[in-house]
């Protein structure tokens, strides 16, 4: 399997479970006061109208959001289909597939359901999404992918495999 196809595949999975998951968070009736799953965890529902942490909630309209946010995708595109590895190709898919699924929320809801809230006493994390776990998993599997060394890498251990044929070692 080629890196477009994984990348698309990915995608398509991120943006199914994220909207999946939002559907039961908007449809459920006893999020709207929060429910306790673990002591460090609880369902909530809360409409973000800004970006990450809720920035630049009510400065940026939600329709300049989904302009930004369908630019990146589409820069993110063009870098998936030249994506040399697997590796590259499913960590732009799971961006691309959270970026599209909050892009979708912004249309429908001029802004972003959010429905996963971790706490450690009355400390809260920002309420957050499967698109953004999505998105967060791309980002890191990228940044880790930038750590690897040229030799690791498959498309240079297959251009290492070409040198050997063609000088006969």
């Amino acid at each position: 399997m080629n890196s477009r196809v994984l990348g698309g595949l990915c995608a398509i999975a991120a943006f199914g479970v994220d909207q999946g998951t939002k559907a039961l968070a908007l449809n459920s009736p006893a999020l709207e006061n929060g429910v306790e799953v673990l002591p460090f965890l609880n369902l909530v529902r809360v409409l973000n109208d800004g970006v990450s942490f809720g920035m630049l909630g009510g400065v940026v309209p939600w329709w300049g959001l989904v302009a930004l946010a369908a630019v990146v995708v589409a820069w993110l595109l063009i870098w998936l289909w030249k994506a040399p590895d697997r590796l590259t190709g499913a960590a732009l898919g799971l961006i691309i597939g959270g970026a599209l699924g909050n892009i979708l929320d912004r249309l429908r809801y001029q802004a972003v359901p959010d429905f996963l809230d971790f706490h450690y006493g009355s400390y809260h994390w920002p309420s957050f999404n499967l698109a953004d776990v999505a998105i967060f998993c791309g980002a890191a599997l990228l940044f880790w992918d930038s750590f690897r060394t040229s030799k690791v890498r498959p498309e240079n251990r297959e251009q290492d495999n070409r040198k050997g044929d063609v000088t006969g070692g």
